[in-house]
């Protein structure tokens, strides 16, 4: 199967336009003004060559080391080392010589365009279930990116028990990636069309949620999710009863986190001072905090708040002397968004 990715993204496509859906792709309308201008910093060359299904920018990256799981030809690399300044710096990890080709050919072509003394970004020929190959240290790393690319990775375990092993205490695992809404029958695995535009390789979310947790992310947050409308006719007839969703996480890594939202009447306030998120702060798809409002939230988002490089703009109210039981809500449902374009209420307490 890597061999099959390989010469998929290597050989098969050249451009974002070959691919045969919309599975690994992002709609201009979603961006932020911010980061399209970061992104006309990047190289034509590079952007061409980008097969993303989401946005992995994780608020306050300034002087932050990142690692980019499947960097492909560097676009998110180069993006991200806008937000971590020229302090900062991105390592990208990727197993196609030609997509990294392509991101090494313009590394001091970015540097000047940034106005950089020295690059900040680098890429390496890796695999991302076998980073421990890499000689990268444990607790090294602030963040973990991943753009479309854990669903074609044939252990998804062993890449998410290697980003637990890289993160410092309190860091993350952010990425975007495609899920479905059952188990992909194991027939579909081999077709190379199929895996490569990141349908029959995507992870039955439940089995993600669990896998998360048994690599020691034990409260993953969803922070974003959208259908994904298969519009290639063949494609459909194979794989169209199955529902697929485009879906963005944040996982901290946090030891003795609790399995669900516990109650201990803990609250936060959020102080402002994030860059381009001022008078409100969106920590995930249920968490969406107004500066200067208190806003109850469980034992596990106190923590993730408190023991992360977010602490610092928030106020923290309470401990965990009383427990009032779990807060409404806080199942086991499948947590997406079943129609196009659905919204969600943001504005009740912590699920």
């Amino acid at each position: 199967m890597k061999e099959s990715v390989q010469e998929y993204y290597g050989k098969i496509l050249q451009h974002s336009n070959d691919l045969q859906t919309n599975a690994c792709c992002t709609a201009d309308a979603t961006t932020p003004d911010f980061l399209k201008q970061a992104m006309a910093n990047i190289h034509d060359e590079v952007a061409a060559r980008y097969y993303g299904c989401g946005l992995v920018h994780p608020e306050v990256l300034e002087g932050m080391r990142i690692l980019d799981l499947g960097s492909g030809s560097g676009r998110d690399c180069y993006l991200l080392a806008q937000l971590v300044g020229e302090n900062g710096y991105v390592l990208g990890v990727d197993m196609t010589d030609e997509q990294l080709a392509v991101a090494n050919r313009h590394i001091d072509w970015h540097r000047q365009r940034f106005g950089y003394a020295h690059s900040n970004v680098e890429f390496r020929k890796g695999y991302i279930e076998q980073l421990d190959e890499l000689g990268l240290e444990d607790n090294s790393f602030d963040v973990i990116v991943s753009n479309c690319v854990i669903n074609l990775s044939p252990d998804k375990e062993a890449v998410l028990r290697e980003a637990y092993r890289l993160l410092k205490p309190g860091g993350e695992l952010y990425f975007s990636d495609v899920y479905s809404d059952r188990r992909v029958p194991a027939e579909l695995l081999n077709d190379q069309v199929l895996y490569g535009e990141c349908l029959s390789g995507a992870l039955y979310w439940n089995d993600f949620q669990n896998l998360a947790k048994k690599a020691g992310f034990l409260d993953p947050r969803l922070v974003e999710d959208h259908p994904i409308v298969i519009g290639n006719d063949e494609i459909h007839r194979k794989i169209g009863h199955i529902r697929f969703f485009s879906a963005t996480y944040r996982l901290f890594k946090l030891e003795g986190l609790e399995s669900h939202c516990e109650d201990y009447g803990q609250a936060v306030i959020y102080k402002g001072g994030i860059a381009n998120n001022e008078n409100r702060f969106e920590l995930d798809k249920h968490h969406l905090m107004e500066k200067g409002k208190m806003f109850p939230v469980c034992g596990n988002t106190y923590r993730m708040l408190n023991e992360s490089r977010l602490a610092i703009f928030f106020d923290f109210y309470g401990n965990r002397d009383t427990h009032y039981g779990i807060f409404d809500g806080c199942g086991t449902a499948m947590p997406f968004s079943t129609a196009t374009g659905a919204e969600e209420s943001q504005s009740g307490g912590c699920c």
